[in-house]
């Protein structure tokens, strides 16, 4: 009986899971259209007030995405008030959708890696994921290691759709 043999094991491929980078922690929405005068515009004196008796110590080490659903006359500074207030509570504050939320973790998680490890190296990036990986980190992962990777490949080790090759 022969010996079975991991191919992908002993192939050097570097196998990178995005899923694995995913921060840790809550993440909320806070959508201020509920704060707007009949649904259209923002009332300076109701807006601090309701930033004054919010309960702020909800969102402790939470990542806040803060954005207004509707199409409505917002100033820029209303936004800036939410971010205040969450200030030293939240790990984390952005304008946007948890969407938006997502990209820029790991666009700051890609910008501190170190490519060097990388360097004419077969790198798979793992494709499947059951956290919400936004499709923007695997291009900026891309784009990150394509300087100095031999290959990249998307998908599972076993199964995998090559994107790059020097």
């Amino acid at each position: 009986m022969s010996e079975i043999i991991n191919k992908v094991a002993a192939s050097g491929l570097i196998t990178l899971d995005l899923e694995d980078w995913y921060p840790t922690g809550d993440r909320v929405c806070i959508d201020i259209a509920n704060q707007l005068w009949q649904g259209l515009a923002l009332r300076e004196k109701d807006f601090r007030e309701w930033i004054k008796t919010h309960s702020w110590e909800q969102y402790r080490d939470a990542y806040v995405a803060v954005y207004c659903s509707v199409d409505a006359i917002v100033p820029n500074w209303a936004f800036m008030l939410v971010a205040s207030a969450l200030n030293g509570i939240s790990r984390k504050t952005i304008f946007g959708t948890l969407i938006t939320l997502e990209e820029i973790n790991y666009r700051e998680i890609i910008s501190k890696l170190e490519i060097e490890n990388y360097r004419d190296k077969r790198v798979v990036i793992k494709g499947c994921s059951n956290k919400p990986v936004p499709v923007s980190a695997y291009v900026d992962l891309l784009n990150k290691l394509q300087p100095v990777a031999k290959s990249i490949m998307f998908g599972e080790p076993c199964s995998t759709v090559p994107v790059f090759k020097r």
